[in-house]
């Protein structure tokens, strides 16, 4: 399903199911301690219904599922949820195919809600009364995030530089380290009450950062020909070359957990 908006890649329409293939292989990437921003505050654990929007193949509950939580997993593609489904059979996930503005659960639903990677597409107007509805009170909102840092890892530094010679509209670039943002919509349902950012290193082959690169919205979900994000491919890998055959690439893993009033 394209997805269009014009504070996005400069409104040039993107298309997660384009990369599911590539999804699934290449981008379960989040360090054990990333995990352990949800466990050690008591979230994502047995006794409590969780719901993970914009799930993609499902990589949150896929590996938080150990912990005892019933999931459900929401994405607006379809291709992400089938791959969500393969990944996860015999786990007990639930998932389903629907944006964040049209779910359609009973109010008090769930415990927890998490948006790792995705909520800056919602229409935060829709989904702050939404949420807060889905959610029991004093149920919590977490928005989670894990993205290289381009300038003060060389390596990420020069892929960016690579993905945007090629998608020069591309606006997921340039990210440094702070605070995660909550947009002012959700204060009025809830209140900010823990937030964290930290440096997490990840591990990366050569051909699995390749191949993370290949997957993230700047080349495999966007309108780039065929032609183009092969030769995209082609110069990432010379470059690749010049790099030892496994590294690690600096991230910042933050989070904001929002408790709902």
């Amino acid at each position: 399903m394209e997805i269009t908006n014009k504070n996005i890649d400069g409104g040039k329409a993107f298309d997660w199911g384009k990369t599911s293939d590539d999804y699934a292989r290449y981008r379960d990437i989040y360090p054990e301690a990333f995990y352990k921003l949800l466990t050690d505050r008591g979230l994502g654990v047995s006794g409590q219904r969780a719901l993970d929007i914009g799930t993609g193949t499902g990589v949150l509950p896929r590996f938080m599922n150990r912990f005892g939580a019933k999931w459900t997993g929401a994405d607006i593609s379809a291709e992400q949820i089938a791959q969500a489904k393969r990944l996860s059979e015999g786990m007990g996930i639930d998932y389903v195919v629907s944006s964040a503005e049209e779910l359609d659960f009973h109010d008090d639903s769930f415990d927890l809600i998490t948006a790792c990677q995705c909520y800056w597409y919602f229409d935060h107007k829709v989904t702050a009364e939404l949420f807060s509805r889905l959610l029991k009170k004093g149920g919590r909102l977490v928005f989670l995030l894990m993205n290289w840092l381009p300038f003060e890892d060389e390596l990420a530094g020069k892929t960016e530089e690579l993905v945007l010679k090629y998608n020069p509209d591309w606006t997921g670039a340039g990210e440094t380290f702070k605070p995660i943002y909550v947009p002012e919509d959700y204060l009025e349902y809830f209140e900010l009450t823990d937030s964290t950012s930290q440096r997490m290193p990840v591990h990366f082959s050569r051909e699995s950062w390749n191949g993370r690169i290949r997957a993230c919205r700047g080349i495999g979900a966007s309108g780039l020909s065929v032609e183009k994000k092969a030769q995209f491919e082609r110069e990432h890998l010379e470059m690749l070359s010049g790099y030892p055959e496994e590294f690690d690439i600096l991230h910042i893993a933050a989070m904001a957990v929002l408790t709902n009033k």
